[in-house]
């Protein structure tokens, strides 16, 4: 685990010396390296648990860790840096995946149990409650909505109320995939304009499972090639839940939403410095 985390600390050094940053308050004694590493560090071993991977890096390493507002403040300021961060991992895959084939779906994320929906803090509103198919029940949280590369590193995503469907989600999706891209889904993405657009203005190629009751299906070789490519995103999303804890502990929809960043890009690091 040190090592890992020293590894993790490395990479994330070299990856920031490359990003535009703004000046550090002198009263800090954390770099943007290390606040993010712990971050990364609580994702990937504590289940998002910041404190006691702060615990840890200041047990282990030494930092010098202040107190948990404070570490949640300075965290919190480092949003842009972090997204940031993420965009510049999924610019670096998408010029290493030379097939070009990706695999776009979504999964949820509950932020509480249903039978606790009234006493919710975070957010309110019924748009947060949706429906997850593939466990047939419904859930109080967010959508994931992420495009992955064929082999399971996610390279783009949104976050959506957990009401929103995935066709509705995948038309606010920006989509910015290489030119001659192929890009598998399920049926629930079956969408002609979309499709047609993609295919007009960005050359990406969407291949979508189709309904039994659709009037033009897929030749069975289409169909096969589908089901194949789209299996591996499933492994991404169980990696990705695994490494969360049953409830996700945050005071704010931010703080919610970054923790749930941190653990898609903990996925990222892990699978390449692995």
């Amino acid at each position: 685990m040190q090592d890992s985390t020293i590894a993790i600390y490395c990479f994330i050094d070299d990856l920031l010396q490359k990003l535009p940053k703004k000046p550090i308050d002198s009263r800090r004694k954390l770099t943007d390296a290390q606040v993010i590493t712990i971050a990364i560090t609580a994702a990937r071993y504590f289940q998002g648990n910041q404190q006691n991977a702060c615990a840890y890096m200041r047990d282990f390493f030494g930092f010098d860790i202040p107190d948990k507002s404070n570490f949640t403040k300075i965290l919190h300021s480092l949003s842009d840096l972090i997204h940031a961060l993420f965009y510049h991992l999924a610019e670096m895959i998408k010029n290493l995946n030379i097939e070009s084939r990706y695999i776009i779906d979504s999964f949820p994320v509950a932020m509480c149990k249903n039978i606790r929906i009234p006493r919710a803090k975070i957010v309110k509103e019924k748009a947060y409650r949706g429906y997850n198919a593939s466990k047939k029940e419904y859930f109080y949280g967010i959508k994931v909505h992420m495009i992955c590369t064929e082999n399971g590193i996610p390279v783009e995503f949104m976050f959506t109320q957990g009401s929103v469907h995935d066709n509705k989600g995948m038309q606010q999706m920006l989509i910015n995939l290489p030119e001659n891209s192929v890009l598998y889904a399920d049926s629930a993405y079956l969408n002609k304009e979309i499709k047609e657009i993609l295919a007009q203005k960005k050359h990406i190629s969407l291949m979508a499972a189709t309904k039994k009751n659709s009037i033009k299906k897929n030749t069975p070789e289409q169909a096969q090639e589908i089901n194949h490519f789209r299996k591996r995103i499933e492994t991404t999303f169980s990696s990705i839940n695994a490494w969360f804890a049953k409830k996700i502990h945050a005071v704010t929809l931010k703080g919610f939403l970054l923790k749930v960043l941190f653990t898609i890009i903990a996925l990222i690091v892990h699978m390449n410095i692995k």
